[in-house]
C-alpha cells in the first residue's frame, strides 16, 4: 500500500500508468517491458485494461476488512516494481569528537566522509532557546563552532581542570567583515564593555 500524496509531490505519473499496465498484464498474463522515456502510451494501457475488463480508470471499490461496508471512494489498485534500498544502520553511525575544520570560516566540516560534525541549524538554535539552555547555546555557536581563540581557552581550561567558557569573536564574523570591506564599504568596530 502507497500513499497517493507521494506522486504529486515527486512528479512520478509514470508510477500510476506502470501500475495500471501491471494490473492489465497481471489478468492478461504478460509482462511489459517499455524504455524510459519511449515506454507505453496512455491508448495502449486503455486498450489493455479494456482487453482484461477492467475498468478504464483503473480504480475499484475497495471493502473495509474489519467492517465488510464498502470504502466511500474508489481506488487505485495494480501491480508495480519496487526495489529495496540498502540503507544500514552500520553505514550511517557516525560520531566526532575532535576533527577538521573549514579553512575559511574554521567550522567543523559536514559529512561522515568528511569526518565532520552534525549540523546544527537555526531551527534547533530557536529550540534550545525556548528552553532556555543558554549556556549550551553560547557552547555550540562558539566553542564548539568557529571561535579559535575560545576553543583553545576551553581546551587549556579543561586539561587544568577548571570550567570556564569565555568566548571570543568568532571566525565567521572575521568573513563577512572582510566581504563587506570587499564591497568597498567602511566597516569600524567600537569594543565597548557590556
Amino acid at each position: 500500500m502507497l500513499n497517493p500524496l507521494g506522486v504529486p509531490s515527486r512528479m512520478n505519473v509514470g508510477q500510476i500508468l506502470e501500475t495500471h499496465l501491471g494490473w492489465a498484464g497481471a489478468k492478461l498474463g504478460f509482462q511489459a517491458l517499455t524504455p524510459v522515456f519511449d515506454g507505453a502510451s496512455e491508448e495502449d494501457i486503455n486498450k489493455c485494461l479494456a482487453e482484461a475488463g477492467l475498468p478504464a480508470h483503473g480504480k475499484i471499490r475497495l471493502t473495509d476488512g474489519r467492517t465488510g461496508v464498502p470504502m466511500e471512494q474508489e481506488t487505485t489498485v495494480g501491480y508495480i516494481y519496487m526495489l529495496k534500498l540498502h540503507h544500514l544502520v552500520d553505514d550511517k553511525v557516525h560520531a566526532r569528537s575532535t576533527g577538521p575544520y573549514s579553512l575559511i570560516t574554521q567550522q567543523p566540516l559536514g559529512g561522515k566522509a568528511r569526518f565532520g560534525g552534525q549540523r546544527f541549524g537555526e531551527m534547533e538554535v530557536w529550540a534550545l532557546e525556548a528552553y532556555g539552555a543558554a549556556y549550551i547555546l553560547q557552547e555550540l555557536l562558539t566553542v564548539k563552532s568557529d571561535d579559535v581563540e575560545g576553543r583553545t581557552k576551553i581546551y587549556e581550561s579543561m586539561v587544568k581542570g577548571e570550567n570556564t567558557l569565555e568566548a571570543g569573536t568568532p571566525a565567521s564574523f572575521d568573513v563577512l567583515t572582510n566581504e563587506i570591506r570587499g564591497l568597498a564599504l567602511n566597516m569600524q568596530l567600537e569594543k565597548r564593555p557590556i
